[in-house]
């Protein structure tokens, strides 16, 4: 079994970091740049950015924040926000992103994920799914920040995008994204069963067991949070400490 990897993220909104419940993130919660040097300093494994704004306000992404932020971070690095083609991917990788997330143009144009894993390998592109479930019952994706409904199953598209090329899916329930109360383990389960590529759970982790549980009962490769490191005293090493001490491999 691979190592499991314990991956903080940070949602960047006008100037600065915030968090929020359902995607709603209006609460301030600090600097990027000093909760990157945190995190350098703590050796987390990776860390995810998300500009969450880029995509609403029709912008490319900021390469000089980008430039500026990879300087101190030294995991490998994820970015998101903005990404609508190729040469986006390009300019990111060149100021310093390790991998990108690719998210609301992945639903517009799906074959981006192919073009930029021919481009630059499929192990810099990470598919970003987020969904809620529906009235029937299944788990619907939405673009937009979480703001639009697409009628897509994410499960099959999960599928589709590991036919495409991408090296990982980050999966985040939109519904649990802040509420600290565990991850969707269900569509978790469905999801790492459709596919062979890691699957990141995000949204919902509160505490060390929630990770665990979708690790052994989600089958998740790695896990993304972001509340339970900002407004709870868990650290990134209790959790991987956590997933030790109860036999699960980990970087310590």
């Amino acid at each position: 079994m691979l190592k499991i990897r314990i991956i903080p993220t940070l949602l960047y909104k006008n100037f600065g970091l915030v968090k929020g419940v359902g995607f709603d993130s209006w609460r301030r919660v600090g600097s990027a740049l000093q909760s990157i040097m945190v995190y350098s300093l703590r050796e987390v494994d990776e860390l995810i950015f998300l500009d969450i704004a880029a995509t609403g306000e029709g912008r490319e992404p900021d390469y000089a924040l980008v430039d500026d932020l990879a300087d101190d971070c030294f995991m490998p690095l994820t970015v998101g926000g903005g990404i609508r083609s190729v040469e986006d991917v390009r300019r990111l990788l060149m100021v310093g992103a390790d991998k990108v997330a690719i998210n609301t143009a992945l639903l517009a144009r799906p074959e981006l994920i192919s073009e930029v894993a021919n481009r630059f390998g499929s192990q810099c592109v990470v598919a970003s799914i987020d969904y809620k479930a529906n009235s029937q019952g299944k788990y619907e994706v939405y673009g937009h920040s979480g703001t639009r409904a697409t009628g897509l199953d994410a499960v099959a598209l999960a599928r589709q995008v590991e036919e495409r090329g991408a090296g990982e899916i980050l999966l985040t329930s939109i519904e649990r994204d802040g509420t600290m109360s565990g991850y969707d383990i269900d569509c978790l389960r469905q999801v790492c069963a459709a596919v062979r590529i890691p699957v990141i759970a995000a949204g919902g982790a509160g505490t060390p067991a929630h990770v665990l549980e979708a690790i052994t009962a989600g089958h998740a490769s790695a896990i993304a949070a972001a509340s339970m490191f900002h407004f709870s005293e868990v650290t990134p090493r209790q959790v991987k400490q956590h997933l030790r001490d109860q036999g699960v491999p980990v970087r310590l």
